[in-house]
């Protein structure tokens, strides 16, 4: 992709979001509060809130997973969706576009330290919605969950009216061990934060051909005790201050330390979202041997210590994505 075709594309995809969500603008005739004045964490919290009201849910909202007890197995329950125009562009290949609804489950599952189990597709489609495409759509999904496991078990499909924007919604069924277990809560003041391959760049192509870090999260928590652990799905400024915060932390980072993708700045490393790489935090004395030994495992896969966590305030990071407050 040339230089104009990627600008090109950046100001579609911006235009298109912005579209989409040119009506939550945070108050509407009459003084009528919308979404859009709250953002996602608070519209999480109002819809949400209070504890989980079952004995068997070990983790509730707020992580990338619902933790169940099920006997001896922890069960993960995860569901996400995309949307055209959002999430990916109307020209964008079915099948990337099928691999990344799956692959964003994927990576859930891998941010709690679990493995994929079975999937529910439901797919929102008009009529027009040519048969061709939707094919390639699961042929996507296929490729996907045949490299990194899960099964595709059933689903739903729904007509939507001409020109509405197609939705593909995936929810999942995963398991870990209490042992293998991470969430977000658990990382402690003095952590070293690290985060897995480089940032930024997203709209490049990367958020449609990601691969979820199953296998290194496997290796992680088979030789370390990771503290607490998310996925980068909004952007490292937005990510990381809410696993500081769930941990009852601050932080300090090395913006000069951040592992950039080729052509990216720093901001767009802090900001771009749609990463999906690890940001997980282990005890500052298991930092160095972490270190060596991953470079032997993973020798093509760069792991890069960017701060810590702290008992202080934390730094000021502004950016990452919101659904429903970010115009582009």
């Amino acid at each position: 992709m040339d230089g104009i075709d990627l600008a090109i594309d950046r100001l579609s995809f911006a235009i298109q979001r912005h579209h989409h969500f040119d009506h939550s603008i945070g108050w509407i005739g009459g003084g009528m509060k919308t979404v859009g004045g709250l953002g996602d964490d608070p519209l999480i919290a109002q819809l949400c809130g209070g504890p989980a009201v079952s004995d068997e849910v070990l983790v509730g909202r707020g992580d990338d997973c619902a933790v169940i007890r099920d006997g001896r197995t922890l069960t993960l329950l995860k569901t996400d969706a995309v949307v055209e125009g959002i999430h990916f562009l109307p020209n964008a290949p079915a099948k990337k576009v099928g691999w990344k609804a799956v692959a964003r489950v994927l990576s859930d599952f891998a941010a709690m330290g679990g493995e994929p189990g079975e999937l529910l597709i439901t797919i929102a489609l008009s009529r027009e919605t040519p048969l061709r495409w939707v094919k390639e759509l699961y042929r996507g999904m296929s490729q996907c969950l045949e490299l990194h496991g899960g099964v595709i078990v059933g689903g739903e499909t729904t007509s939507l009216p001409a020109g509405a924007p197609t939705m593909i919604s995936v929810a999942g069924r995963g398991k870990v061990t209490k042992r293998r277990l991470v969430t977000r809560s658990g990382g402690k003041a003095g952590d070293s934060v690290f985060v897995t391959g480089r940032l930024g760049g997203s709209i490049k192509g990367k958020h449609l051909s990601f691969t979820p870090r199953l296998e290194e999260v496997a290796w992680l928590t088979e030789n370390f005790r990771l503290r607490a652990m998310m996925d980068l799905s909004d952007g490292l400024a937005k990510d990381l201050p809410r696993l500081a915060k769930m941990s009852g932390c601050g932080f300090q980072i090395e913006r000069d330390q951040i592992p950039r993708s080729p052509g990216s700045t720093i901001d767009e490393a802090l900001s771009d979202g749609e990463d999906y790489e690890l940001l997980f935090t282990i005890s500052a004395r298991s930092a160095d041997r972490l270190e060596k030994e991953w470079s032997d495992r993973f020798p093509k896969l760069p792991l890069t210590r960017i701060g810590s966590l702290t008992t202080e305030e934390s730094d000021s990071l502004s950016g990452g994505w919101d659904h429903f407050t970010s115009p582009s």
